[in-house]
């Protein structure tokens, strides 16, 4: 028999019964369109955390922190694939900045602006400095820099949110600012003041909550600084400056290899792929759990397709006698009824794959609206919210299992329809 006359066959007699086809259709659609739908939201939720993880911060960065004996720059600079090794240097103490008459307490940071070139710094607007008496403001310094009529009325109202100064309005670029420094336990500031030209300002944060209003100074300016203060107070405490060391490799292929790197020196480092790599290994074992679950929904519903499948062997005992009177070999019969078991199958995971992605649409359309008005909040009218999320895998592991239980299930009726007899088969009353 020809496989054209195999697949006529098939159709045949799938039409003779097609109310219990289609219910067994369906019952196989359900099941692997439940197992792809529900394996989707731990794809889509993975995604959503995965993407504002990476929106928090840059993905080439690697956080190194001191070892007993410090660190040793130079030989972190040798290691191959690091674009820059900025070092962000603090002082504990209040760093009070003026632009005529408005203030502002701002944490001053040195840096060496060569590193952060490197590092790809970005600005909203303006440029790097190029002298050390030039410096770079965070995203909201404008906004907050206020004068004492504003900051008074404003704590009059309450400090409240809403009722906020809008600052310093105008562009700030090439304004001159003043700082003065303040110890935490004094109310006086020191007497030197430093005059510092703004040439450029910080690019907004990735996440609206985050209020940057750092200056980047060069960091020719340490020596000066810390010589005011022991001026002032006299002995320096411990841990009077901070530096925070931040590595930039060439592209993020490079942050495993440069962390693990980094690890055999000795220096313990954090890094988004380390965050990244516990977040999948998570997600992994959580979509196997969910897969799990989605795959005793299609066995339940292979119980239809064996059914059906048993019902089908016994109906055409006298068929498949007369089938093998005239020569048909029990691997063609085997054959014909699993291709009718995986005909049901395959129809039921196309419809299952259409109706999963439909679904998957319509959750990431009504789902965020419903969480934001269950939480009255408009925060997340900006936010990239994913709660289903169906990528080609996903639909190859549903469609592998759901096909391949339907050919299971209708593996022992092809084989019971093998071994009938064909003198009791065409005894058979039609």
């Amino acid at each position: 028999m020809l496989f054209k006359d195999q697949l006529e066959f098939v159709s045949q007699h799938i039409k003779k019964n097609k109310l219990r086809v289609f219910m067994t259709v369906l019952a196989a659609t359900m099941g692997c369109a439940f197992l792809i739908v529900l394996a989707s939201i731990g794809f889509g939720v993975q995604d959503m955390m995965r993407t504002e993880i990476l929106q928090d911060q840059a993905i080439t960065e690697i956080e190194v922190y001191e070892k007993e004996d410090g660190i040793d720059y130079e030989e972190i600079k040798n290691i191959e694939s690091i674009g820059a090794v900025v070092q962000r240097t603090s002082i504990e103490t209040q760093n009070l900045f003026q632009l005529d008459d408005r203030t502002i307490y701002g944490n001053a940071l040195m840096t060496d602006f060569e590193e952060e070139k490197k590092s790809n710094l970005k600005l909203s607007e303006g440029r790097m400095p190029t002298n050390d008496k030039e410096i770079v403001v965070g995203y909201h310094f404008a906004e907050n820099l206020w004068t004492e009529q504003e900051r008074s009325t404003w704590e009059e109202k309450g400090g409240e949110e809403g009722d906020m100064p809008k600052g310093y309005e105008g562009s700030i670029l090439g304004k001159e600012v003043t700082l003065s420094l303040q110890p935490y336990d004094q109310e006086e500031l020191f007497p030197e003041q430093w005059t510092f030209t703004i040439v450029g300002v910080a690019a907004q944060p990735a996440r609206d909550w985050i209020v940057d209003q750092n200056i980047l100074i060069d960091n020719s300016w340490m020596d000066e600084l810390v010589a005011a203060y022991k001026t002032n107070v006299g002995e320096i405490p411990e841990n009077f400056l901070y530096t925070r060391t931040t590595i930039y490799t060439a592209s993020l292929e490079h942050v495993k290899a440069v962390t693990e790197e980094l690890k055999e020196m000795g220096y313990s480092v954090y890094s988004v792929s380390e965050q990244l790599e516990q977040l999948d290994v998570f997600f992994m074992v959580f979509k196997i759990g969910l897969i799990f679950i989605g795959t005793i929904a299609v066995l339940i519903s292979s119980i239809g397709i064996f059914n059906t499948m048993t019902m089908a062997v016994t109906e055409r005992t006298r068929e498949i006698g007369v089938m093998k009177a005239i020569g048909a070999s029990p691997k063609l019969v085997r054959r014909l009824f699993l291709m009718e078991s995986a005909w049901i199958g395959i129809i039921g995971t196309v419809l299952a794959v259409i109706i999963s992605y439909a679904v998957s649409f319509l959750a990431n359309w009504v789902l965020p609206i419903v969480v934001g008005m269950a939480l009255e909040e408009e925060s997340i009218e900006g936010m990239a919210l994913t709660f289903s999320l169906i990528p080609w895998q996903l639909v190859a592991i549903a469609s592998f299992i759901s096909i391949g239980v339907a050919m299971i299930s209708g593996w022992r009726p092809a084989k019971k329809a093998t071994k009938i007899d064909v003198i009791q088969a065409l005894r058979q009353e039609l």
